[in-house]
């Protein structure tokens, strides 16, 4: 399957662990990814709140990017905060024919084009609609067996339902929870896994933000998850990045461990924990989670002894 891929801004910079693990994990899915390297921020919701129109046109332009690239079935992303800002977008231009052909003369010296009709979808949504729950499964070498992991959805990837496109048909604010136990791991249910990181709070009441992402990583402690997986990075940041900062706010230890998605896919599809960019991490997934007895137990010794080093 052939995708024209926005990685967004944030897996290229603060998480390039993110990106580097969607490289490795796309060949073992038989995904061509074709990197859409001139596109710009989405704008993360904060653009439109001051201009509407130019979100909306760098929105168009990424949109437009993606319609070039030939033989490509749709467009994918790997931030959830991406795909809440262009979902916005896209669904005012297309509801509208005359302001998409208005926001299109801003794109004319380009020689570019939004044409209405573009499919943009989450890595996680592919996963499950694209490549099939029963695809992965088939294609899983490390099974996580016995690791217990908390999904957390945050805000832009489940609400508006409506917007984006969630119902009985596509029940996509439960396609983590199927993702992992198609992977082989134990799905942990905790009472933060739908809510808002914090994150986007973070630079207006810092202490707020904060007691956020420490609320939730506690919840997910109290119900014994090994870990959380999430399909937005700047959750990453504020759940991981920010975790030492959220224990002084709430007063207790946390260290629980936060993947991204494509590095638990890749896990289970047998890649090794450095090539997925684990050693990056604050707080380190090898050094809380005991990788002998779940997920990696089928690297080896070595593996297990060299936590420190990953």
């Amino acid at each position: 399957m052939k995708v024209a891929y926005w990685p967004g801004c944030v897996s290229r910079g603060f998480t390039p662990e993110l990106h580097g693990s969607m490289a490795r994990v796309a060949p073992l899915l038989d995904i061509d990814l074709v990197e859409l390297d001139r596109a710009c921020c989405t704008g993360a919701g904060v653009i439109a709140e001051h201009n509407q129109e130019l979100a909306d046109t760098l929105n168009a332009r990424t949109f437009a990017l993606a319609q070039q690239v030939e033989g490509a079935e749709l467009m994918m992303n790997i931030c959830s905060t991406c795909q809440g800002a262009q979902t916005e977008c896209q669904e005012r231009l297309d509801a509208n024919a005359e302001y998409r052909a208005h926001v299109n003369g801003h794109l004319a010296d380009e020689g570019l084009s939004y044409e209405k009709g573009l499919t943009n979808k989450n890595f996680l949504w592919l996963l499950v609609e694209e490549i099939g729950l029963d695809n992965l499964r088939d294609r899983v070498t490390r099974p996580l067996t016995d690791l217990r992991v908390g999904p957390f959805y945050g805000c832009y990837i489940v609400r508006p339902t409506d917007r984006l496109g969630i119902d009985d048909e596509r029940p996509r604010d439960t396609y983590l929870g199927q993702v992992i136990e198609a992977l082989g791991g134990t799905v942990i249910e905790y009472a933060g896994s739908h809510k808002c990181c914090g994150f986007p709070i973070i630079t207006m009441n810092k202490e707020a933000s904060l007691k956020q992402a420490g609320r939730h990583l506690g919840d997910a402690v109290d119900a014994a998850a090994d870990c959380l997986v999430t399909p937005c990075p700047l959750c990453h940041l504020n759940l991981d990045l920010q975790q030492p900062l959220a224990e002084g706010v709430v007063g207790r230890d946390l260290d629980m461990p936060v993947l991204h998605l494509p590095q638990l896919v890749g896990l289970a599809l047998g890649l090794e924990p450095k090539e997925l960019g684990l050693q990056r991490h604050v707080v380190k997934p090898t050094s809380v989670i005991d990788w002998s007895t779940s997920v990696v137990a089928g690297v080896g010794a070595g593996a297990g002894e060299g936590n420190g080093g990953w």
